[in-house]
């Protein structure tokens, strides 16, 4: 390896070069499904603003695909301050596109593109793509090959003047993708999909066959999500009739939370199978669900425990919980959030914690009314909800709290949760007396313990297991958790004492904070390695940065927004300068740590199940022995030649905040 570094060692990427580079951080690699559902997208999400009525896409026999939509037709002049034809720029640049501007007077109010990357990312990653626009009574074309202009835009003909849209065709570049075809199967989910949430827009898949002809496949659902329910639940014996409704909300007044045109729509059934569905953000499909999800599952919950305390229905000694009510729940939500954050490019979950009061706050009601409309048909999912609660119950190992040998007794510093559910059960190990407090504030008491540590976690890889418990702090983690020390050769037994199911690592977001990690990563690897291999060991994020924006006037409320990291940061800065908010109305914060964050805050950010970001630890499979050697390196007391060497080799991947 050349160990030469020096002015010319720094390579820029320019334009599309950082897509070719690194094409899994922009899409999924797996296929070219995703890069051609970014097309798509931007023709659904010609149709959601109103603009759109027929979606067309073909499927080639020569592995490329065609969308077409007759939408405005993206435009074709020269952008006022680039002094390029705005469609070629949207095709080849990086962050440029017409969704930023959010406010009145935008090309898009709602829109599933959000980050100006979607289509360019396609160009890049394609042999060929050809663009093809209808706008103004003129026929324009755009070729390109592998994000290049091989075939400036040129006007090829004449159209109607009521005649608009864009038609796209794009070949992928099998050396960027796993495998060279599109997933029919997803690729026809995804259209349905578009023509359940778009109602009076026609979707249709042509499929070209080897001799020329074409299957052609057509979507429409005129009762929207509920038919398109009932549809997936054919199968499925209903307990009661589908509950289908949507809201919107109005023109906000001074201080109200959420923007106009914000809500869901949504059909949720309750069957004798288990539960699951769908989820939309802006039509996008959120495959790993999101705050969205948890904001239907809170209000569907919270309407029906109102419901049932008022008929007095619930047992005594039983309590519910919001999953006693989701578990049967098979749905379909739509929702439409203004600024929606999404995890990664692709787009498969939402992060928005905003969305989650908005989803709840608009099904609660609704629901209400519903169950208090169809008494007997609300009896009956309270009769479900409560036999779930019951079973939950009967199925939870009793655990023995303190024993009178006093061998046992928990640590006293230990904040204990109130319920013996073992799989549900958390503990949070916290860093710091202060944050311990704000935790304590924070958890729900039900579920959530906590365990404050103090100072850093004695370095164990090479401690012997005789002599662990001299360290007062690993003598308490033991104790509360109910674990002893073991080998990874030890039987599955050895766990039969757990107390919670997950064991949550909270630290600071700096680098004495990932110290504690890993000292902590490292004691469980070395001497609890079977609650790692089981899938108990979990490290929260918490974020580092909180950004507040003042209010924009008309439908754009007071915004805050939290991040984890620097980047996460400057992503959302950018954000909110594309959409013109302006910088004296942006605040931004930093955490010193979580003793500097109140107690809702750290609810919000970190501790509540529905908007937190919680990290599962495991070790991939294969890489054992890849793992002793690397802890080893990195925490052997005889190792500090071996840490520097790894140290000037690796050190320039390190992202840490100095």
């Amino acid at each position: 390896m050349s160990k030469l570094y020096d002015e010319s060692s720094v390579r820029v990427l320019k334009g599309l070069e950082p897509v070719k580079e690194r094409p899994g951080m922009y899409t999924r690699t797996t296929d070219p499904t995703h890069i051609c559902q970014e097309v798509i997208d931007n023709a659904a999400d010609e149709a959601l603003a109103g603009f759109a009525k027929k979606i067309e896409v073909t499927l080639h026999h020569d592995g490329s695909l065609t969308v077409a939509d007759d939408g405005r037709g993206i435009p074709v002049g020269l952008h006022p301050d680039e002094h390029v034809p705005v469609v070629e720029l949207v095709f080849t640049r990086l962050h440029a596109g017409g969704k930023f501007n959010k406010k009145d007077g935008g090309a898009y109010s709602f829109s599933g593109g959000l980050h100006g990357v979607g289509v360019s990312v396609t160009n890049a990653l394609s042999t060929r793509l050809e663009v093809e626009v209808m706008r103004e009574a003129k026929v324009h074309r755009l070729v390109f090959s592998g994000g290049d202009v091989i075939e400036p835009l040129a006007e090829i003909g004449t159209c109607g003047q009521k005649r608009s849209g864009t038609k796209v065709r794009v070949w992928p570049d099998a050396k960027y993708f796993e495998s060279a075809k599109v997933s029919i199967h997803e690729l026809e989910r995804l259209l349905r999909a578009k023509a359940v949430l778009l109602p009076g827009t026609t979707v249709t898949l042509n499929q070209e066959k080897a001799d020329g002809t074409i299957e052609a496949k057509n979507w429409t659902y005129p009762e929207g999500l509920k038919g398109y329910l009932a549809e997936l639940c054919m199968d499925s014996e209903l307990i009661v009739p589908i509950f289908a409704d949507e809201r919107f909300c109005g023109r906000p007044a001074e201080g109200d939370a959420f923007a106009e045109g914000e809500g869901a729509s949504w059909a949720v059934a309750w069957t004798n199978e288990s539960g699951g569905g769908e989820s939309y953000v802006n039509l996008i499909p959120t495959a790993l669900g999101g705050t969205h999800e948890a904001g239907l599952r809170t209000g569907l919950f919270e309407a029906l425990r109102d419901f049932i305390d008022h008929h007095n229905l619930l047992p005594r000694n039983v309590k519910l919980q919001a999953e006693d009510v989701w578990s049967r729940v098979r749905y379909v939500l739509s929702a439409k959030v203004l600024d929606p954050q999404f995890q990664g490019q692709t787009k498969e979950k939402l992060n928005s914690r905003e969305a989650l009061k908005l989803v709840a706050s608009v099904v609660r009601l609704p629901f209400e009314v519903w169950l208090n409309q169809h008494v007997e048909e609300g009896k009956k999912l309270a009769e479900l909800a409560i036999a779930q609660a019951m079973s939950r119950l009967r199925s939870v190992k009793k655990v023995e709290r303190r024993k009178s040998s006093g061998i046992a007794v928990l640590p006293g510093k230990l904040t204990d949760c109130g319920s013996e559910d073992t799989e549900r059960n958390e503990l949070f190990l916290v860093e710091g007396d202060s944050a311990g407090g704000s935790a304590k504030l924070a958890r729900d008491k039900e579920y959530q313990a906590i365990l404050p540590l103090r100072g850093k976690v004695l370095n164990s890889l090479e401690t012997p297991r005789e002599q662990l418990f001299a360290n007062r702090e690993i003598a308490d983690i033991s104790a509360s958790i109910g674990v002893d020390p073991h080998d990874v050769t030890e039987p599955d037994s050895v766990l039969s004492g757990l107390r919670y199911g997950k064991i949550i690592i909270l630290s600071d977001a700096d680098v004495d904070g990932s110290h504690i990690q890993v000292l902590l990563l490292t004691l469980f690897y070395r001497h609890f390695p079977k609650l790692i291999a089981a899938g108990h060991i979990y490290i929260a994020k918490p974020p580092l940065y909180r950004i507040d924006t003042a209010s924009q006037g008309k439908g754009r409320p007071a915004r805050k927004f939290y991040a984890l990291d620097e980047a996460e940061r400057e992503h959302i800065l950018e954000r909110l300068t594309d959409e013109g908010v302006r910088e004296d109305h942006i605040s931004v914060g930093r955490f010193k740590g979580l003793g500097e964050m109140n107690a809702d805050q750290l609810k919000e950010t970190t501790m509540s199940t529905d908007t937190r970001r919680l990290y599962k630890v495991s070790i991939v499979d294969g890489a054992e022995h890849d793992t002793r050697q690397l802890m080893s390196m990195l925490m052997g007391k005889g190792e500090a030649s071996g840490r520097r060497e790894w140290m000037e080799r690796r050190g320039n991947e390190v992202e840490a905040d100095i």
